[in-house]
């Protein structure tokens, strides 16, 4: 008599045997296209693309023990002339040489000469006439005298002599008479000005806008001191000029800023305020000491009527306003008399910090109602999945067209009009713009990597924590929100990213391309990689992983410089996940998801010797069927169907199995077995470049639904197509790859079977306007 456990186990045998022939097959050939080439396996380890650990940078992503970091120290006193818009500054820079190595020579950053008249940042793009332009914009470009905003360098001393120095472009390079030696520091003094730009003209990063109806300007300012340049293990010194493009390298330090303005203004920036008491007015004073007990509702510094007020004269008067930082890696400001100003606390841990906003009366009545409470959120949000916010404040400042960060300030956009009316669009876009401005605190001013050269270091990251905030937020606040919906991001989600990924190829760059080569900078440094570290959350390794991985990163690189290849291997490291395929296909290609289904096969059991069964069998050295216990399976509908089985009904031929069942088994043994009736093969395959994790959801004939995620690994011995097979007591009715679309899978008219035509855009619009 058979035994049913030899003749089921033959059954999956037989079942499964194609699968393995087709990998086989495929790996067989894969050898021989490689055969004197490298090996081009999706799930083959980044050993080529990462640099070898060492005593500076260990292979688990964490800092080594000879990781080092140099420092430079800044006391400043800098005037601002309202009346001209040029600002002057004096600065006595300690640099501390913290390396192994001795320097020959420093690097200053001169970021203002970005602006300078003979720049060639000015000639670094081609560009021609549009048909269509904005009249501000063409004035701007084709009709305006250029404006010189760089760097007007008076001094560079040490101890009162003279220091030799070279000025290319925005590095200068200040020449040692002796090198300084590991361990030792060195001061030097500048002496500049610059005339600021009006960046409501020109789009720039820092400046001032003018208000013609008062005649004031609102200013923020940054990038307005040579700066120093960063020299660690990596590169040495990074000293790649600033286009425009590309950001900030910068070491940590201890500023003592000095900054003089008109009597009238109303001043922020980074630091702690050193002379608060000379500054403010006792009301002022009182309004302070309330904002600091007050967690729930900001209170007013400088209101409305007060800002207002100020708007109508002009003081000749000065006012010194004197700010101190500790380990921070630049530092920025704002000021102007149209100020409004208010402030409250936040709990940060078991620490509290002041969320601040500073705005003229053109953003109300907008600001005064979200500003300080989106500031307040995006502290508590980045802390629970980082760090807990080391300093004392955050500033969010209203600046017209502008969007940029520094440590524990930045500028927002979003205006309402004329008449303090604002849309859905301004109030999100101004909402989503202070958490992403703010949450730059995090990613890079702490976590300080090189945005240089790596534009998604902070770019990216920034704008994934961004989504997740925007997500809290609208939990958080769902009276903000519109009614049952969630907070409308821009980026982050998977589907948002598919036009970009699915488009020219000759106009997209890796994710791990300098911030000035890329064609799509908003695409590539912040969508694409926000959205890539989602589904890494989501889909890929689950948020209890994730969150521990990223938290440790964030944790290990807090006040430190850390490269790609450190955030790449502590994800790793603290996760137990190989996502060398991840950051493969995701960073370092241009490559797409697209998966789908390709072929469903059902088939049915019989004892029957079928041809293909005997071919199968004598493959592996069975020369007689009969000699061993077997079931066949047969493809519905195929020839070998009709002429095997004889014209049997799959409802007459299911039995074959349950006779194995019934003679070997008993009813309380056969209760607790699967009883399957319909088996299927379920060909996956994969148009797109980028291996993913399947991701299925099976419907039935009863109209149940199962879902099920196989591992990318499925992928590793055949990149083109792979099959599953399923043993079912329901027939299945429908197959839908990524039915929640979680993967930027950038074709989904492949993605289910059977398969469903696609309506075009003009046949939407049909359908839904029928009457």
């Amino acid at each position: 008599m058979r035994t049913f456990k030899t003749a089921f186990s033959a059954v999956f045998f037989l079942f499964t045997v194609g699968l393995f022939a087709q990998e086989t097959e495929s790996q067989t050939q894969e050898e021989t296209r490689e055969a004197g080439h490298i090996n081009q396996n999706k799930f083959r380890q980044l050993y080529q693309e990462f640099s070898t650990p060492n005593q500076y940078r260990t292979g688990s992503g964490a800092p080594g023990p000879e990781y080092y970091q140099n420092m430079a120290d800044y006391k400043m006193d800098i005037e601002l002339d309202d009346r001209n818009q040029k600002l002057t500054g004096k600065e006595t820079i300690t640099y501390h040489n913290n390396s192994p190595d001795d320097l020959e020579y420093l690097w200053v950053q001169l970021d203002q000469n970005v602006r300078a008249k003979d720049s060639p940042a000015q000639l670094k793009d081609g560009n021609g006439i549009a048909p269509v332009s904005q009249p501000g914009g063409f004035v701007a470009e084709y009709m305006k005298e250029s404006f010189d905003g760089g760097f007007n360098i008076t001094e560079v001393s040490a101890k009162g002599r003279p220091l030799q120095h070279y000025i290319n472009q925005t590095m200068m390079r200040i020449d040692l008479a002796e090198p300084l030696k590991s361990g030792e520091s060195f001061s030097f003094d500048i002496k500049w000005w610059y005339n600021i730009n009006e960046h409501t003209v020109d789009r720039g990063r820092s400046g001032y806008e003018h208000f013609p109806e008062d005649g004031n300007n609102a200013y923020v300012i940054a990038q307005f001191f040579p700066r120093m340049a960063v020299y660690n293990d990596v590169e040495g010194w990074q000293n790649y000029q600033f286009w425009g493009n590309g950001e900030f390298a910068l070491p940590f330090g201890n500023y003592e800023v000095n900054i003089t303005v008109p009597a009238d203004h109303i001043l922020d920036g980074t630091g702690e305020l050193q002379n608060r008491k000379e500054i403010f007015s006792k009301e002022m004073m009182r309004r302070f000491d309330q904002a600091k007990q007050s967690y729930d509702e900001p209170v007013m510094i400088v209101t409305q009527q007060e800002a207002e007020a100020a708007e109508k004269g002009f003081s000749e008067e000065k006012k010194t306003w004197k700010l101190k930082a500790e380990m921070v890696r630049d530092f920025a400001f704002a000021t102007s008399r149209k100020f409004i100003w208010d402030m409250m606390a936040v709990k940060v841990g078991n620490k509290d910090v002041m969320a601040v906003s500073m705005y003229p009366k053109e953003g109300n009545p907008l600001w005064e109602d979200y500003s300080t409470k989106v500031v307040a959120h995006t502290l508590q949000s980045y802390s629970d999945h980082t760090f807990e916010y080391p300093y004392h404040k955050a500033i969010s400042v209203h600046a017209k067209n502008q969007g940029m960060e520094y440590p524990m300030i930045c500028w927002n956009y979003g205006r309402p009009d004329e008449n303090g009316e604002y849309s859905d669009r301004v109030k999100y876009g101004m909402m989503s713009v202070i958490i992403h401005e703010i949450g730059h605190n995090f990613f890079p001013m702490i976590v300080n990597s090189d945005e240089r050269q790596w534009g998604w270091m902070d770019e990216g990251l920034d704008t994934f924590l961004q989504y997740v905030a925007e997500q809290e937020y609208g939990e958080r606040y769902p009276e903000d929100i519109a009614p049952n919906s969630k907070y409308p991001s821009r980026r982050g989600e998977p589907a948002k990213i598919v036009d970009y990924m699915k488009g020219d190829q000759d106009f997209i760059a890796p994710i791990m391309s300098n911030p000035e080569n890329v064609y799509q900078l908003g695409n590539n440094a912040y969508g694409k990689p926000a959205t890539a570290l989602n589904i890494l959350r989501e889909t890929v390794m689950g948020k209890e992983l994730f969150d521990h991985a990223f938290k440790t990163y964030a944790q290990r690189w807090m006040f430190k410089h850390p490269t790609p290849e450190d955030f790449f291997r502590t994800m790793e490291d603290a996760s137990a996940v190989d996502l060398d395929w991840f950051w493969r296909g995701w960073f370092y290609t241009t490559d797409y998801v697209d998966i789908g289904v390709s072929d469903v096969k059902k088939y049915y059991i019989t004892d029957e010797p079928t041809k293909a069964g005997i071919e199968l069998l004598n493959r592996y050295g069975v020369s007689d069927p009969s000699s061993i216990d077997a079931l066949y399976v047969v493809e519905e509908g195929s020839e070998e169907m009709k002429e095997e089985m004889k014209g049997r009904t799959p409802a007459e031929n299911a039995p074959t199995l349950n006779e194995y069942l019934m003679d070997n088994f008993t009813p309380e043994e056969r209760q607790e077995m699967k009883m399957p009736k319909y088996f299927y093969e379920v060909t996956f395959n994969k148009p797109g470049g980028l291996v993913m994790p399947i991701i299925v959801e099976y419907t039935y004939a009863d109209g149940t639904t199962e879902k099920v995620k196989y591992p990318v690994q499925i992928w590793r011995k055949n990149d083109q197509q792979v099959s599953r097979a399923l043993a079912t007591d329901k027939e299945i009715t429908k197959i839908v790859v990524d039915p929640d679309l979680e993967t930027a899978d950038i074709d989904t008219s492949n993605n289910s079977w059977p398969q469903t035509e696609e309506q075009n855009e003009f046949e939407q619009f049909k359908n839904e306007n029928q009457g």
